[in-house]
């Protein structure tokens, strides 16, 4: 289907994305409709099939986005010396690079049951690489001595849950700064793997 005349993909693409993300976030997946998405960006419903085939395959893509963008960010962090200084480092990433996301997270958490198998497969597939390095870290820490931990998929779990907690209640220009919170969570990794 060709593009009209004036259309600008660039910028209506990723403004549906971000109205979908904000609509779905604040209202869910279920409640929103491609109408009161068209209507945020403000074209016509029929437009946003440019852009995607269905509601679903938009919330499949910005989650899968928000997962790529994790595991890229990850990968270009420095891995510190030592199984104590690279959980320190996986914190403080965690920490920092989700709260500029607070949307995205809460999508990847609360709307993954509206996707359909094989999207939730490739969803859930990129959430076990990016538990993985965690493990990976645990196990290492583990087999030096280094931490005390008895299971490491469930201190994996444990650990993502509370560092992912900070984005339901943390404040910008709040009592605590982002450096404070960060330093505070990971002295609390730190004491309960035992380092």
């Amino acid at each position: 289907m060709a593009r009209k005349t004036g259309s600008h993909s660039d910028i209506t693409g990723p403004r549906i994305r971000a109205e979908a993300q904000r609509l779905f976030a604040r209202h869910g997946f279920a409640a929103v409709s491609m109408r009161q998405i068209a209507a945020a960006v403000g074209v016509q419903a029929g437009a946003l099939y440019l852009y995607t085939p269905d509601k679903e395959a938009l919330l499949f893509d910005l989650l899968n986005s928000h997962m790529e963008e994790l595991l890229a960010a990850w990968a270009t962090e420095p891995r510190g010396v030592g199984p104590r200084e690279g959980l320190e480092i996986f914190v403080r990433f965690h920490i920092r690079f989700n709260l500029t996301r607070a949307e995205a997270v809460f999508l990847s958490y609360m709307e993954l049951r509206n996707l359909n198998p094989e999207n939730f497969a490739v969803i859930e597939g990129l959430r076990k690489r990016y538990e993985t390095e965690l493990e990976a870290l645990l196990k290492a820490g583990q087999e030096a001595n280094a931490f005390l931990v008895p299971d490491t998929k469930l201190a994996t779990m444990a650990i993502i849950a509370m560092l992912t907690g900070v984005n339901t209640w943390f404040r910008e220009g709040g009592r605590l700064s982002r450096e404070t919170v960060e330093t505070i969570y990971w002295d609390m990794v730190r004491k309960a793997v035992g380092a």
